[in-house]
């Protein structure tokens, strides 16, 4: 696939892209003979994947429960935190916060095991957010069409719309290097991608990656992304997971484990965080890869 005059264009503001890492093919990440395995199943769905630093894999059951499940290296899963309904979104933050969205419930909370939900934001309906490590959180808010700042470090946590006009904004994460915003879209083909500025508002706006479609008008159900220590990136999808190299050029697909079930979350965890974990309808896989993954605070 040949990348559009944006994606040339916005090259010198995508600091991940070096040029020891382009032009990667599937065939380079993926490991001979190594395939999907079910970590967990028997849910109704599975969504907001998410790795802390010692590679502990938690994810929550969104439409079957309350409970954000912990799932260690070994495989061992028990409920990490009780009574936070309907999580669409989480990621940890500075501090070991763990931050997570409740549509449903109309909020952002911080969740800690054993203490009452933190309440960060209020009265929007988040789908997915991310944190930098110097405490900038970013989420999505599908029905608005928006993606929205908040600072955590100030007093107040001031909400900012600094995105609008994408068809569905979904997933969302940071580049390699922290400094770039991805975000891609449930209904275009389209993977945006911003530059962060120092006070956290987003510049340079650019389609810079074009998701592959079932077919012509269909959506195409872009969903979580997560990044590699090479500055590729995967994005759910209605095809499966995506993968492009650094300078947005479709890498190929990774068939999705349960192709009739939506693909919605992904994220790299692992002792050495050397495993993809993806939440794929009532159930969560892993696959071990070449790649690596990255975290940001």
């Amino acid at each position: 696939m040949v990348p559009s005059i944006y994606c040339i264009l916005f090259a010198g503001v995508f600091y991940a892209c070096s040029t020891l890492a382009q032009d990667i093919p599937l065939n380079r990440v993926l490991i001979k003979d190594e395939g999907w395995e079910k970590v967990v199943g028997g849910m109704k769905f599975c969504d907001a994947c998410c790795s802390d630093r010692l590679g502990n894999f938690y994810f929550s059951d969104a439409k079957g429960g309350d409970t954000v499940m912990k799932v260690t290296p070994s495989g061992e899963v028990s409920d990490y935190i009780n009574g936070v309904p309907g999580i669409s979104g989480m990621q940890f933050g500075p501090g070991g916060k763990l931050y997570a969205c409740q549509g449903r419930s109309r909020r952002i909370v911080a969740l800690s095991p054993g203490k009452i939900p933190e309440l960060i934001v209020a009265e929007i309906r988040p789908n997915d957010l991310v944190v930098t490590k110097d405490g900038h959180l970013y989420f999505t808010e599908t029905s608005t069409r928006r993606v929205y700042h908040l600072d955590l470090n100030k007093a107040g946590k001031r909400l900012r719309i600094v995105a609008s006009d994408i068809a569905k904004p979904n997933g969302i994460a940071l580049t390699t290097d922290g400094g770039t915003l991805l975000v891609s879209d449930h209904m275009d083909k389209e993977v945006w991608v911003f530059r962060i500025e120092k006070d956290g508002s987003l510049g340079h706006r650019a389609p810079y990656a074009c998701l592959r479609l079932r077919s012509k008008n269909h959506p195409s159900k872009g969903d979580g992304i997560e990044v590699d220590d090479q500055g590729c990136f995967y994005v759910a999808s209605d095809l499966g997971l995506q993968m492009f190299d650094p300078t947005g050029r479709i890498s190929g697909v990774i068939l999705s484990p349960q192709p009739g079930k939506p693909l919605v979350s992904v994220v790299f965890s692992g002792k050495r965080l050397e495993y993809l974990y993806i939440a794929n309808g009532d159930a969560v896989f892993r696959r071990k890869i070449q790649s690596k993954g990255v975290l940001h605070w």
